[in-house]
């Protein structure tokens, strides 16, 4: 795909935050109990969880075991039967937004989130649904999320099962009844944070991170008791004001590596999702995100790497206190965070055992650190990269002509990232790791006389500049399936995909990668060389992880598929390619099932001529593609053109939503459906001009998609 507006699919909507347009509501919670539950739901502790991938018949922690190598040594199905897999069960989410989660399996009963932070019970084995836990997560609280109002997973500990909500909270519910048990608040006042991320259950605590650099927030993690909900300690990932002195020495340490007022701006570096745990070397990993602003000019103008943004860090479970830290990105720039997937591996390298740490992070590198210490052993590219040539012995990247300061500059990776959220998986037959991963560009520009806009989006780079200097840049994009070897550093095979954002990935002792894709389809490859050996459609775009488990001598394959979130919302023509719409549901396959696949929703058809008039000069119309970027963009589509999310595409508004224009953007009418109020950046007049803008891209692609 080579097009102006298909490279302003994944250029404009990164840059900015809005709010989002309406879903439907979850069907309400089920009479259905769990018959005999409390007898039959074993607790889930440190010693169960260790043992887990002997456990065979659940999946108890979100990458399938504290390694999170999301690896199942199931093999009933394997690549001489995978072809009989049908559909065993389905259960609808009712929801049109995007479904992220990892589903969870102890004792017969699935636990799975969705959007909003609504938990869901199912049995494993029927799909038959036996709670729905509701946190009622205020849906204008949509304005402070980036990226879709998902939610990655849950967490099982003892008799209770954890989720973090979108509006901060952390909450514990009953594994058996669905009731809540104790809830806590997780975030900090005056500060944009949100939760995306899946918690972890470690040493009974529960960590949580959450997300909020994009529009301001200074990162943090931190532990609760799995009992009572109580606070065990926190760990701030970059320094404060150094007036109100240092939590840690970690910190003054990294107040060092920052210059002039960064606070005033929050920092960035938040935790918004990759964690694992070593229980024998009694350390905890979790990757930290961008810095807020993305410029390290406007962030830090006196220069300094910026810790602790963009790394891996290793604490102490029961503590938080700081054991070693690598940094992926020093002095981050691209919003190219560090919060992918970590993974847990014992291979050689250079002829000696290592205990080593995995991460293909948003910068297109695969690294390979030695978790015990953190020492650097290699970096190599996974993608086309040119921000840097490569690392140097000492875990520093080389980097290019990076400064955009001044002028553009057209850089790879985009802000999506080569590999993002999506998890990868590890297979110790093939010794490979597979992970989605996209080859985007992007074109930064820094926003000149930009300023701290509290509430708004804040990543300091000029929407409206690199809309009009996009002509004539190579717009491709390239996305597939990367079979990578990590002790030699390089592709072993690739399988291409439509689009970007594909579903993250599952392998198994049946020489079988399970991964679902952005274009509606459920596969099987063969682990050893890719080969496509079955395939079932889902009905709409599959960005989540697979998990496998066994019931009654069957072994079951589920995921759960829904498209939406970052580039669904704001990829526009790129997102739309996939040629699919939401619909979140949860779909689990066995040998021989037979069940039919939920239906499809149809296209929305050819775009209708405007149904309103607005009169706007073209000096109007460029402010409000402005504004529209800013505000709208990454929710309702960059140019105007929605992927499919579930959330409105704006050129098909009829008359009646443009008559009330300005009491749905400024008055917040539709707050209760996830579209909140912009009045606190938006004036009658600012309001105007976005709809004239709206109208004029209505009018241009009228009678096409």
């Amino acid at each position: 795909m080579r097009s102006r507006a298909a490279l302003l699919g994944w250029v404009l909507v990164w840059l900015v935050g809005s709010g989002c347009g309406p879903q439907g509501e979850p069907a309400a919670e089920s009479e259905a109990a769990l018959a005999g539950a409390a007898g039959q739901l074993r607790p889930v502790d440190e010693a169960r969880v260790v043992a887990a991938a002997g456990e065979t018949q659940s999946w108890l922690t979100h990458g399938g075991t504290y390694a999170e190598q999301r690896f199942s040594p199931l093999s009933r199905i394997d690549e001489s039967n995978v072809a009989e897999l049908g559909l065993a069960w389905s259960f609808d989410m009712e929801t049109q937004r995007g479904v992220e989660a990892t589903p969870l399996v102890a004792d017969g009963v699935m636990y799975v989130t969705g959007p909003w932070s609504l938990l869901h019970a199912l049995d494993a084995a029927s799909g038959e649904h036996l709670w729905t836990y509701d946190p009622g997560v205020p849906r204008e609280y949509a304005r402070s999320i980036c990226c879709g109002v998902v939610n990655r997973g849950a967490a099982l500990w003892g008799d209770k099962v954890f989720l973090g909500t979108l509006d901060g909270r952390l909450v514990a519910v009953d594994r058996a009844s669905g009731e809540a048990v104790w809830e806590t608040l997780t975030i900090e006042p005056d500060f944009p944070y949100s939760i995306t991320g899946a918690p972890r259950a470690v040493e009974g605590l529960i960590v949580i991170g959450n997300a909020g650099a994009d529009y301001g927030a200074r990162g943090y993690v931190s532990a609760y008791s799995a009992e009572t909900g109580e606070l065990a300690w926190r760990t701030y990932t970059v320094p404060g004001n150094p007036a109100d002195g240092f939590e840690s020495e970690a910190l003054e340490r990294a107040a060092e590596t920052w210059n002039g007022e960064w606070w005033k701006y929050g920092g960035g570096g938040t935790v918004w999702d990759a964690m694992a745990y070593d229980p024998e070397l009694g350390l905890l990993y979790v990757g930290t995100g961008n810095g807020s602003p993305y410029p390290r000019w406007l962030r830090s103008p006196g220069g300094g790497d910026n810790l602790y943004l963009a790394s891996i860090l290793a604490l102490r479970p029961q503590t938080g206190e700081l054991v070693w830290h690598y940094q992926t990105t020093p002095a981050e720039t691209w919003d190219y965070t560090a919060t992918q997937h970590l993974m847990l591996v014992d291979l050689e390298i250079d002829g000696r055992p290592r205990k080593l740490i995995l991460q293909a992070p948003k910068n297109g590198f695969f690294f390979v650190i030695d978790r015990e210490t953190g020492e650097f052993l290699s970096a190599e590219p996974f993608v086309e990269v040119n921000w840097a040539s490569g690392y140097d012995d000492r875990g520093r990247p080389i980097e290019g002509d990076i400064d955009y300061s001044q002028e553009p500059k057209f850089t790879k990776p985009s802000p999506y990232g080569a590999h993002s959220w999506p998890p990868m998986s590890f297979h110790p037959g093939t010794g490979l790791v597979y992970l989605p991963v996209r080859d985007m560009g992007f074109l930064f520009q820094i926003e000149a006389n930009w300023s701290f806009r509290k509430g708004g989006w804040n990543t300091g780079l000029d929407p409206s500049a690199i809309a009009s200097s996009a002509e004539g840049l190579d717009t491709s994009i390239e996305a597939y399936l990367l079979a990578w070897d990590p002790v030699a550093q390089r592709e072993a095979w690739r399988v291409p995909h439509v689009t970007a954002f594909n579903g993250g990935t599952l392998s198994t002792a049946g020489n079988l990668v399970f991964q679902g894709s952005a274009d509606g389809r459920f596969a099987a490859y063969r682990a050893t060389d890719g080969e496509r050996l079955w395939e079932m459609p889902a009905g709409t775009g599959v960005i989540a992880g697979p998990v496998s488990y066994e019931i009654g001598g069957e072994q079951y394959v589920a995921v759960a598929a829904g498209w939406g979130a970052s580039f669904a919302l704001g990829g526009g023509e790129a997102a739309r390619m996939a040629g699919v719409r939401g619909g979140g549901r949860v779909l689990a396959f066995k040998r021989g099932g037979s069940a039919p696949v939920p239906p499809s929703q149809p296209p929305l058809g050819p775009v209708p001529e405007p149904a309103f008039e607005l009169a706007a000069t073209p000096e109007e119309l460029e402010r409000g593609l402005k504004l529209y970027h800013v505000e709208c963009s990454t929710c309702h589509g960059a140019l105007v053109v929605g992927g499919g999310s579930g959330v409105p595409d704006l050129r098909y508004s009829g008359a009646e939503i443009h008559a009330d224009f300005s009491d749905v953007v400024l008055g917040g009418v539709r707050a209760h459906v996830g579209m909140p109020s912009f009045a606190d950046l938006l004036s009658l007049d600012d309001a105007r001009l976005v709809q004239a803008y709206i109208l004029q891209r209505a009018a241009e692609t009228a009678g096409g998609f």
